[in-house]
């Protein structure tokens, strides 16, 4: 026990200089050490799977170069040597790699988890001082100054200080208690002034509206901040100790079930976490499909800039060019004059699309065959995939040298792996998993490793029998050879389907593609309001809130402020909306939003014009005509939802006020052209007269600063107050 002491204590003061000189290095775990990617990652590692047409990697060594960090060590495992030839391939390794950033590869094959790769890590004696630990599936484009420096800082303070977990605010849905990213809330306690992480649980019992945090950390910690609402980045900067402290404790498995709570519960070597915030920048990992879309909603609709597809450029990458509405396509893509692709869309290089073809919040990659009349909504096609005429694909990721033969239709929710060839007039199941291996019987735990060998170890596969037909018949017999019965019964598709795990079917909309259903989400409301007594809000507010309450403890909850958390929720819901949610669907979540806030409708107005409106902007290009074009899209498209939440003028002013407020700071691009959007919102019934002149009215004795908007639309003011003035004589004359 001495000899852990001295290595994390004195010695770390005195090399506290050195260190803050040494160059900052990573620890990128090229393996996730789950199976929320099967069967996709039996044939790829889970890193190289390509995220709007580049592979996840790419970003996550992009972000990494332009964050200072000078030395990467990508741990590779499963997939190795995929791992490595695409490294090559891409120029991060081998020569010549002209980067100012160093890569170096490190290759184990005994490792099981993130626990034995950084053992592994510590036996090779390559990090020389602190160090940023990432997995190989994150995007970001924060600055790691500020972290990195806040870490070397407490550490010269307090040698005891030896990670600095990455959060930032995501608070989960109401009714799904998951974040947009399909992760389970998060309950943390940090404190408020050093901002040490106190506890930690990613898997809280959610049946119970209540934490158990250990006495002693209340005797300590006479005010703390008790969290569900940060989102875990899973990105860490770590001092040399994290490896030897791996390394003498072969328990530590998973990073954050097994360190991250040992330290935290461990009063012998008082080893210290802490966190940092950040709040305009990106970052998210790829955990599983319903992350792999939110993300990629993220990076099409350039949250994550510059880590765009216009932006990065990789080996034998093509450029892609950005266009209005959030489209990007390669050079060379053969498009029908009759085809439509929708906002928020990627059509990948050497593609080539058919007649009356219908493509929308979807990503296409290269070498792709789209024929007549195909209908591809919210989903990822990837490479070389050959779609014939009169095919439906709904939210759904198909993979590599995929076939869907005349008029297949695959379902929300599927995952078609490589190769998988799916016959005529064939209907994929929704959420269903296919792929050419069997699925193997080896899948205790999240924490095992993604090997390509399927060969031992197996369970009986059922093929695609249940498969329906989009005829009236109720299966279809192949008229290919290779779609013979001998591989898939009588279903016309070559592969096995998945059977779910334990939980079946039921829960497979939790960590999917598709959008969670509407059936779904009436349930879990119905479920959140039976039980309480009457159902009416007022209870629903107070259960809501009953964790953040307790009125035998000493605890100071310190609140954050509530609208600014729940403006962003909304946007987060909001940009779902955009990728396919229905709307009705959307009004759910917006008011379940709304009672756990205790907010009003007119809060709901303000924040979902603001999220309109800042979908214009990425929609629009660079000049006022086309983002005011945009704008008047937006709005035409989002009339009627707008309009739910504006039922009186004064929920109708706080959209002018919020208008306002955004062309004076957060979106000034709006601000030459907020005289010209006025009218529109009158004449589109979204702002009354009795709003507009109001908002005149007590604007006449504000400063001069308040008045900007005022004056610049006075030509229109004028125009509504005689229009009224003329209204009251045609009334007297009457």
């Amino acid at each position: 026990m001495s000899q852990k002491k001295s290595r994390g204590g004195a010695s770390a003061v005195d090399d506290a200089d050195e260190l803050s000189r040494s160059p900052l290095q990573a620890v990128l775990l090229a393996d996730s050490f789950t199976l929320k990617f099967r069967p996709i990652t039996l044939e790829r590692p889970k890193v190289l799977l390509p995220l709007v047409n580049v592979p996840m990697i790419d970003y996550t060594l992009s972000w990494l170069e332009t964050s200072g960090v000078e030395e990467v060590f990508v741990f590779c495992c499963a997939h190795a040597q995929q791992v490595k030839e695409h490294l090559e391939d891409a120029g991060w390794t081998g020569k010549p790699a002209a980067r100012e950033m160093v890569v170096k590869t490190v290759e184990s094959h005994d490792a099981i988890s993130a626990g034995d790769a950084l053992r592994v890590m510590y036996g090779r004696g390559v990090i020389n001082g602190d160090f940023v630990l990432i997995s190989g599936d994150t995007i970001s484009n924060m600055s790691l100054k500020d972290a990195v420096q806040e870490h070397k800082d407490r550490r010269k303070k307090d040698p005891l200080a030896v990670m600095t977990m990455i959060i930032k605010h995501s608070k989960p849905s109401v009714l799904t208690l998951q974040t947009r990213l399909g992760n389970d809330e998060i309950v943390m306690a940090i404190a408020p002034e050093t901002k040490e992480l106190l506890y930690y649980e990613d898997r809280a019992d959610d049946s119970h509206l209540y934490v158990t945090i250990d006495k002693d950390i209340l005797a300590t910690n006479p005010t703390l901040q008790l969290h569900n609402n940060m989102e875990d980045c899973y990105v860490d900067i770590c001092s040399p100790e994290v490896l030897s402290l791996f390394t003498d404790n072969f328990d530590y498995q998973h990073l954050r079930r097994h360190f991250v709570k040992g330290l935290l519960v461990d009063d012998i070597m008082g080893y210290k976490i802490y966190t940092h915030e950040i709040h305009s920048s990106y970052a998210a990992r790829v955990d599983n499909f319903r992350s792999y879309d939110a993300v990629s909603k993220d990076i099409i609709q350039r949250w994550t800039y510059p880590m765009v597809p216009d932006v990065l450029s990789f080996g034998n990458c093509h450029e892609m060019k950005l266009h209005r509405q959030g489209i990007y396509k390669a050079s060379d893509v053969t498009l029908s004059h009759s085809a439509q692709i929708g906002a928020n869309s990627v059509i990948g290089n050497a593609t080539s699309i058919g007649e009356q073809c219908k493509i929308s919040n979807s990503v296409i990659g290269k070498g792709c065959s789209i024929g007549k009349n195909v209908l591809i909504h919210g989903s990822y096609i990837w490479d070389n995939v050959i779609v014939e005429d009169g095919c439906k694909v709904s939210n759904s990721l198909v993979c590599d040298d995929v076939h869907l033969r005349a008029g297949a239709i695959v379902e929300p929710g599927c995952i078609l792996s490589f190769k998988i060839k799916v016959g005529k007039n064939v209907v994929v199941p929704a959420y269903s998993k296919v792929s050419l291996h069997e699925k193997p019987s080896n899948e205790d735990s999240d924490e095992e490793l993604e090997y390509a060998d399927t060969n031992s170890g197996v369970t009986d596969s059922p093929p695609f029998s249940s498969m329906r037909s989009n005829t009236d018949h109720p299966t279809v017999e192949s008229e290919d050879d290779d779609l013979g019965a001998s591989e898939t019964g009588t279903s016309g598709v070559l592969g096995y389907i998945w059977a779910s795990g334990d939980t079946g079917t039921q829960d497979e909309w939790r960590q999917s593609i598709a959008p969670v259903p509407k059936e779904k989400l009436q349930e879990l409301q119905h479920a959140i309001s039976v039980d309480d007594v009457d159902g009416s809000e007022e209870d629903f507010n107070s259960r809501l809130r009953e964790a953040d309450h307790d009125n035998d403890s000493e605890i100071s909850v310190v609140e954050d402020d509530d609208y600014t958390k729940f403006e962003k929720e909304v946007e987060e819901t909001f940009q779902r909306a955009l990728d396919g949610v229905h709307q009705d669907n959307l009004i759910l979540e917006i008011n379940a939003l709304r009672l756990s806030y205790s907010l009003q409708h007119a809060d709901c107005a303000g924040a979902i014009f603001y999220s309109i409106m800042r979908s214009a902007l990425v929609a629009a290009q660079s000049t006022d005509e086309s983002l005011l074009k945009a704008t008047a899209d937006a709005l035409t498209k989002w009339r009627d939802l707008l309009r739910n939440y504006t039922k009186t003028v004064d929920e109708e002013m706080e959209i002018l006020l919020k208008f306002e407020e955004m062309c004076q700071d957060i979106t000034k691009e709006f601000s030459p052209l907020f005289s010209k959007i006025l009218p529109y919102l009158y004449d589109k019934d979204l702002v009354s007269e009795d709003a507009i002149l109001r908002w005149a009215e007590e604007k006449e004795n504000a400063d001069e600063s308040d008045k900007v908007f005022v004056k610049q639309s006075d030509a229109f003011i004028q125009w509504l107050k005689e229009a009224e003035e003329e209204d009251e004589d045609e009334d007297e004359e009457e």
